[in-house]
Order: structure tokens, then sequence, then C-alpha cells
């Protein structure tokens, strides 16, 4: 079992930036993927960015590609997510997720049915 706990949410205006972080209760090396979720007010959960906990590779959604940033410290058991450029639209619930998946396609790290563990998730506001 692998228990996440988001931080670093909060308000901002548009331009501004915030970066999330996801404290797993232990080692990250157990889960090889891990990603970033948000749902927006009234709005299905969409995927935002996943990374392989070994290797590295990352993959985004369009809609954040260029603007938001996603990496992990195995070390400190963290993986953060970097949100540059906030726009209204990044406003949402974002969520950190961690699971066991290892295939091979990287599109796939925005699938949630993939991962096994979420946390509870934190509040992201961007006003225009």
């Amino acid at each position: 079992q692998v228990q996440l706990v988001e931080s670093g949410g909060g308000s901002v205006q548009a331009g501004g930036s915030l970066r999330l972080s996801c404290a797993a209760s232990r080692s990250t090396g157990s889960s090889k993927i891990m990603g970033w979720f948000r749902q927006p007010p009234g709005k299905e959960r969409e995927g935002v960015a996943g990374i392989r906990t070994f290797g590295g590779s990352t993959y985004y959604a369009d809609s954040v590609e260029g603007r938001f940033t996603i990496s992990r410290d195995n070390a400190k058991n963290t993986v953060y997510l970097q949100m540059n450029n906030l726009q209204p639209e990044d406003t949402a619930m974002y969520y950190c997720a961690a699971g066991t998946w290892t295939g091979g396609a990287y599109s796939l790290l925005l699938e949630p049915n993939l991962y096994n563990y979420w946390g509870q998730g934190t509040q992201v506001t961007v006003s225009s």
C-alpha cells in the first residue's frame, strides 16, 4: 500500500507559477509510474503529466505541454509538478497517483485506470 499526500496548491493570478509536491509513504521505486491528474469544477478527471519512476520518461497533456514539468526525487519519495504561466482554465483539484504499470506506450501515462493509488488532492485556483 502506498499513501500519497499532495501539497503546494493555492490561488494565483494568470501568468503565475506553483509547484505541487506529492510525498509517498514508501519508496516510489515500488511504483513504476506516477502521475498528476486534475478535475476542473463540473468536469471529469483528466491526465496532466506522467513519469516513469526509473528512467524518468515523461508525457504531458497537450494543454500543459511547455508550461508544466513533472519530476521525481526517488531518494525523497516525492514527485513534483512545476506549473508555470498558469491560466484560469488550469483551475482544478489536482491529484497525485502511483501505479505499477510497466507498459511501453508513453501516452498511457495519462490513463487513470493504470494507477493503483491516489492522493486526496490539492486545489489550484487561477484568477484572470
